[in-house]
């Protein structure tokens, strides 16, 4: 029975032996797959038999078994790429997806946007993320990442903001006729402005000192852009009046007329408001932002307007916060989502269902779904990629050990099948 015994021995080590080559063949085919996580097969003894009984002792094995195959969780290399889809996880994490076969989870970031604007996986899994809401404010509703097709909505300018220095040296007192404004105005300067359907204008603004530490300005638009206009005679969409105090500050900011009235169909009375700084009087400000009166020439120092023209995408890039945005043809940019990680509690439990995609268990434990960067999830690496943990050379060192090993268990049989023999001869 002793004899006998030992063939099972052996055969245990050779099945053994040879689901651990297979673990180390996997290994090595995977060396070059994004995102793969090297496993290990771990060996358990199995006890038959207690000479003693329960007093325990002299207690004879009868081999071996894989007790588990288990993923080596350990960090890989992050390299860089020139695909902007192409996203990686420095950390703990994995990138949430979602197919037919419902939710999964991968460390391959090698993705791409389909057909219908889906970021999706080599095998058509939707990569999940974060939505923006219509402002690109990134808010807590999870869904498919997509890209629109259709055009950005035109959003008529409703605020412009100046920062200009007006000349306090000037004494001479003009009067300003509309019908010859560069001649009869202190200081000139044009700004852009969107209608409702998101037409831009060209607004000349024009400015003319009235009274020490005192300054009205008109803005003024061709007649053929405004509804009761004439083509080629200018027309006054706006007129107000700043004041300064004795240092140069902006004290207070009026507006006397507003008649952006656009032709084509536009909202008419559109409000726009001129916005010359932080004002003393008029904003309880402190006067020190914005706009000056200094011994020094008229200058517009900068400007800004938050109105455009409707506009398709026509770039998408993502940033190491894994935030999704899109550059318009209008010239303005937007967030579109931000990409979810999901951690597990237990993430060697997780099985994996072939494409490098992996599935929650009983033991992983829930999937805890945010942000990257947060609560112990990983950051992201846009434009590269997580190369393999497998290290070749350890794994032929473990090719090599467990060949030996298959080759000793063999011997084990061919050895028992010899004493065996030997017992079948006796009878002669």
């Amino acid at each position: 029975m002793g004899v006998l015994s030992s063939l099972y021995t052996g055969v245990s080590g050779l099945s053994a032996q040879g689901e651990a080559l297979g673990v180390i063949g996997d290994n090595i085919a995977n060396a070059n797959t994004v995102g793969f996580k090297a496993s290990r097969a771990e060996f358990q003894d199995i006890i038959s038999k207690n000479l003693k009984g329960i007093l325990g002792g002299n207690q004879i094995g009868r081999g071996t078994k894989i007790g588990a195959v288990n993923p080596i969780l350990s960090q890989g290399n992050v390299d860089a790429t020139e695909k902007a889809t192409d996203l990686a996880i420095s950390g703990d994490g994995f990138f949430v997806l979602r197919g037919s076969d419902g939710e999964s989870f991968t460390r391959n970031g090698s993705f791409h946007f389909d057909k219908d604007g889906y970021l999706v996986t080599n095998d058509d899994q939707r990569v999940q993320g974060f939505q923006a809401d219509a402002k690109g404010t990134i808010i807590n509703k999870m869904d498919d990442i997509k890209f629109p097709t259709a055009l950005i909505p035109a959003e008529p300018t409703t605020e412009i903001k100046m920062d200009l220095n007006l000349d306090s040296r000037i004494q001479e007192v003009k009067t300003f006729d509309i019908k010859d404004p560069y001649s009869t105005s202190d200081f000139t300067t044009g700004i852009e402005v969107y209608d409702s359907q998101g037409n831009k204008h060209l607004m000349t603004m024009f400015f003319n000192r009235t009274a020490d530490r005192t300054w009205t300005y008109r803005g003024l638009v061709d007649g053929k852009e405004v509804t009761g206009g004439v083509e080629g005679e200018p027309s006054q969409v706006t007129e107000g009046q700043i004041t300064f105090t004795v240092d140069g500050l902006l004290d207070t900011e009026q507006v006397i007329s507003s008649n952006f009235n656009f032709k084509g169909g536009a909202l008419q009375n559109q409000q726009i408001k001129i916005d010359f700084g932080d004002s003393i009087t008029t904003d309880k400000g402190t006067g020190i932002v914005g706009s000056k009166q200094y011994g020094r020439d008229s200058d517009l120092i900068s400007w800004g307007q938050d109105g455009s023209a409707a506009g398709t995408i026509t770039n998408l890039s993502f940033n190491d916060e894994g935030v999704l945005s899109a550059l318009y043809s209008n010239g303005q940019t937007k967030d579109l989502a931000q990409v979810s990680l999901a951690k597990f509690e237990n993430p060697e439990a997780l099985f994996k269902v072939g494409s490098n995609r992996l599935k929650e268990a009983s033991s992983s434990g829930s999937p805890s779904v945010g942000k990257p960067n947060k609560a112990g999830r990983g950051k992201i690496f846009a434009k590269s990629l997580e190369r393999s943990t497998v290290d070749l050379a350890m794994e032929f060192v473990n090719l090599i050990q467990n060949q030996r090993g298959f080759q000793a268990n063999a011997k084990t049989i061919t050895t028992t099948d010899e004493l065996l023999a030997e017992v079948i001869n006796l009878k002669r």
